[in-house]
């Protein structure tokens, strides 16, 4: 069949779109049949084969278009914080339907400020008034703009760190206004390389956490209490970005990570970090230290611009009181952080039998390593046990991701692993299910 043939049995644009019976406006059927019929006769001008009749592509098409793009999908990867799967999940969150005082004073009948549903949990937690923008990179951007801007900022050329997708040190201090001076070399910086770059000039002492890559070796840097010596003799404030927002000690399980509360106690005058690692919220910045900087930080007009919106508060304000009040269990990440290789290898050896028992695949309980991700705890890993799965691993893979809900899986030596330490319990028959389906 010539290429004018197959263009010629075409259905129209008004034919295409009678044979659809989905609840959908007449227009919109209307505009997508125009945009089916339209690949269709690129691809048979360029000589390809139709991948599908125009009638399944445009049903598919608008398919797609009543279910929710963002879904919930299962994590079975091991990775914690998978940055790719919206880092932290989320604890269960209170409704949020209808109107609520996100600007209102209850109290007084008033207008009052959104930041009070975040700023007393974070002064509790903290002992430092705190406030909340968009992100990490923006609380450092704000931090910047305003400490900054104009003057000198002085940091160590081994905290000139990249973090995801492009975002660098140096080249936001420069949108900020800033001017970079680095001391001390890659894997060495002491406390007179500090001293003897302040300038009348200096408006600013910044050390940066490398929380998603580890230099080993002969490596040195000042201390943070060294650091705010040298901040409180020059009368030029310190400012930390420890970026994983770790608000608890984890280190009774493995996790190695820096509080912001050991830094405004050692004297710093600022701190940030994200509120979707460690923390375990939604994506936030924080920002907390002394009064008259946080202050200082609120009327900068590039605050508002950076400010979020109320399910943001909804979300952070749970994780935060569920971190003051110390539910861990509450709280997915704490709770996942927490579980033992042993509990994890029970659940597993359940799986596996289920799995063994259908005649279908094979399953085996092998150790593993389970990471957080996110950008934190380079280098440090929770030892976990994985379900190793076969035969058909790549296939399988694919298979878990067309599942309702999805389910995220990784490959390894032609095995499919599975690491239940990111899966919550209540999924566990729903991960049989789906790779027994």
């Amino acid at each position: 069949m010539t290429r004018q043939d197959q263009l010629r049995q075409l259905p129209g644009v008004d034919e295409l779109a009678r044979s659809m019976r989905l609840p959908l406006p007449h227009g919109l059927v209307i505009q997508e049949a125009r945009a089916v019929l339209e690949e269709c006769r690129h691809l048979i001008q360029r000589g390809e084969t139709l991948a599908e009749e125009p009638r399944a592509a445009l049903e598919r098409r608008l398919q797609t278009l009543l279910e929710p793009s963002l879904r919930r999908v299962i994590n079975a990867t091991g990775v914690i914080l998978h940055t790719n799967l919206g880092r932290a999940p989320l604890p269960e969150l209170p409704s949020r339907s209808g109107y609520s005082n996100l600007e209102y004073d209850l109290e007084s009948g008033r207008r009052g400020k959104r930041d009070v549903h975040a700023a007393p949990l974070l002064e509790r937690l903290l002992g430092a008034p705190g406030i909340v923008v968009n992100n990490n990179a923006a609380a450092v951007f704000l931090a910047l703009h305003e400490l900054g801007a104009g003057g000198e900022v002085v940091v160590s050329r081994g905290e000139l760190i990249e973090i995801g997708d492009g975002f660098r040190i140096p080249e936001i201090m420069a949108r900020s206004g800033a001017s970079l001076v680095e001391v001390g070399t890659t894997n060495r910086t002491r406390i007179e390389d500090y001293r003897q770059a302040i300038t009348p000039e200096t408006r600013l002492l910044l050390r940066v956490h490398p929380s998603n890559f580890v230099i080993q070796g002969f490596t040195g840097r000042p201390t943070i209490e060294e650091l705010c010596l040298l901040g409180r003799e020059r009368g030029i404030p310190v400012y930390e970005d420890l970026g994983s927002g770790c608000l608890t000690d984890l280190s009774p399980y493995g996790v190695h990570e820096p509080l912001p509360q050991t830094s405004l106690r050692a004297g710093a005058s600022l701190v940030s970090f994200s509120g979707d690692k460690l923390l375990g919220g939604p994506q936030a910045g924080i920002l907390a230290g002394k009064h008259e900087i946080v202050q200082r930080l609120r009327r900068n007009p590039m605050f508002r611009a950076l400010r979020v919106d109320k399910l943001i508060y909804g979300a952070l304000e749970t994780a935060l009181r569920l971190t003051l009040l110390e539910r861990w269990d509450e709280l997915p990440v704490l709770r996942m952080i927490r579980l033992s290789a042993d509990e994890i290898a029970e659940r597993a050896r359940r799986l596996a039998g289920g799995i063994n028992a259908s005649g279908k695949l094979h399953a085996e309980v092998m150790r593993g390593e389970s990471v957080l991700g996110g950008g934190s705890t380079p280098g440090q890993a929770l030892p976990t046990c994985l379900l190793a799965v076969t035969p058909g691993a790549a296939e399988l893979e694919r298979k878990l991701r067309g599942y309702s809900p999805p389910v995220i899986a990784r490959v390894g030596d032609e095995r499919l692993l599975i690491d239940l330490r990111t899966v919550d319990p209540g999924d566990d028959d729903t991960v049989r299910s789906a790779l027994l389906s």
